[in-house]
């Protein structure tokens, strides 16, 4: 009896270890398909990267990027068609690329259908054309929420748009965000096996997997492209700069009892200020400063056109005022409406001891003189009816600008500028001013031009303090001597 006991035993113990072993051969069967799925999953990926760290080195474009997001998703799944829609600037998605006969996220507008030769591209059309709403549908779900969808059999899920096209039938579908970070650049969509089965959980791993890279590559390229363009748009600005030094004289005509100088201070690469001073005639010279609205190259390219059209219009001109008077004629048809112009163009003359003056909106010139009752230096604005360039028809602004003539004395000072000088300000908002300004020609009215012109300078730096400099500055300065 205890024989039969211990047999019986032996035979149970033998039954139990062969079951035992069997079920640990199958989990480590189980656990070995799951690592080469795993790894399968980590080879398509670090594929699918390398593919799209190419693609940003060769500079493609962005839908370029979204295709390879959706060949790369249709090739590691077997699926029949896929989809990207982008999030757009308003928010709402919209399909951008296509593979395969993705079905429309919307019902199929049956009077259309017979105006597309072939199905794909009719698709492709549709799809491109549907605007849905964040939280629309189950693309709009999947942008609103960030979450990705896998549904095994669409046909029991009412959220799935049913097409009475047999081949737009979604029996299996997966949906996944393309984000980066906090940032939703859109969804990923891909329809149908094409083994008839239904997408599973490797599936949607892989599929989320690819997005996840999708987004980082996206954002990669626009961060790529963005300095890209700012590279050129810096090298534009470079240019336009070196241009612009170069219209700006630095030597000024020599005549005889005359001594000037000039600054120019742009607060960015490309400025909107401009100054002129070149030969009218044997003795005089002409002298002009602007101010352009706006800044950077729209504003430079302006400053160009009105520099070689001043020139041009002031060689055989006496009247400062008829040259403004064309000159606004030229740049109201060449500038946008959004635009103008201020400037103060002059004639001084030393042998007659004048200026003829014509001022179109800028600001007051200074002019510092010896009071011949007091004796004492004095300096007084000089001002003169007109308007801004471009801003009304020249009908207009020939009625309202006018030349006006002024003495210009030996020890006189004539001085130029832009608001870039008078409204510098300090750290409580203080303007430096036409005062403070004329203050300080006053004072350096003794230096020649050059430092008469450094002084002033130096003065509105350290008026502002280190706030830094917010506009173009500009002074043109002319000493009788």
């Amino acid at each position: 009896m205890w024989m039969w006991l211990f047999l019986l035993g032996l035979v149970l113990g033998a039954l139990m270890g062969g079951v035992f072993y069997l079920s640990s051969r199958r989990e480590i069967t189980r656990l070995d398909e799951q690592r080469q799925l795993l790894h399968q999953e980590q080879q398509i990926v670090l594929e699918f990267m390398h593919n799209m760290v190419e693609a940003i080195g060769e500079g493609v474009d962005r839908t370029e990027l979204f295709k390879r997001v959706v060949h790369a998703a249709i090739l590691s799944t077997g699926a029949l068609s896929a989809c990207v829609f982008e999030k757009n600037g308003d928010g709402r998605l919209c399909g951008v690329v296509v593979e395969g006969l993705f079905p429309p996220q919307k019902p199929l507008p049956v009077s259309t259908a017979m105006k597309i030769t072939t199905r794909a591209k009719f698709i492709e059309q549709v799809l491109r054309s549907e605007v849905l709403e964040m939280g629309e549908g189950l693309v709009g779900e999947v942008a609103k929420t960030g979450q990705g969808v896998l549904i095994a059999d669409a046909g029991r899920d009412p959220r799935v748009v049913r097409h009475d096209d047999p081949s737009l039938t979604v029996q299996s579908i997966v949906l996944v965000p393309i984000r980066f970070k906090e940032k939703n650049l859109g969804v990923l969509a891909v329809a149908n096996p094409a083994d008839g089965l239904s997408f599973n959980e490797t599936d949607f791993s892989l599929v989320d997997s690819l997005a996840e890279q999708a987004g980082l590559a996206i954002h990669n390229a626009d961060i790529m492209n963005l300095q890209i363009e700012k590279n050129k748009l810096d090298l534009d600005l470079t240019l336009a700069s070196n241009i612009q030094g170069m219209l700006l004289p630095k030597n000024f005509p020599q005549k005889p009892g005359l001594d000037v100088d000039a600054r120019y201070l742009p607060a960015q690469k490309v400025g909107g200020d401009l100054y002129d001073v070149f030969s009218v005639g044997r003795d005089k010279i002409g002298v002009a400063i602007a101010d352009v609205s706006g800044k950077g190259i729209p504003a430079s390219l302006l400053m160009a056109i009105c520099q070689s059209n001043l020139r041009h219009f002031a060689k055989n001109c006496p009247s400062p005022a008829k040259v403004l008077t064309r000159l606004n004629a030229i740049l109201s048809e060449e500038m946008r409406k959004d635009m103008f112009v201020t400037l103060v163009y002059a004639i001084v003359d030393p042998i007659k001891g004048e200026i003829i003056i014509a001022r179109g909106g800028h600001e007051l010139p200074l002019l510092g003189h010896k009071d011949e009752e007091t004796n004492l230096f004095r300096t007084r604005t000089i001002g003169s009816e007109g308007m801004a360039l471009g801003m009304v028809p020249s009908p207009l602004f020939e009625e309202v600008i006018e030349d006006k003539k002024i003495p210009f004395q030996k020890g006189d000072i004539f001085v130029l500028y832009t608001d870039g000088v008078t409204e510098a300000s300090n750290f409580d908002g203080t303007e430096f001013s036409a005062e403070r300004l004329a203050d300080r020609i006053k004072q350096l009215r003794s230096k020649s031009a050059l430092d008469l012109n450094q002084g002033i300078l130096d003065s509105v730096a350290r008026f502002s303090g280190s706030d830094g400099q917010t506009d173009d500055i500009t002074l043109v300065t002319i000493k009788h001597c």
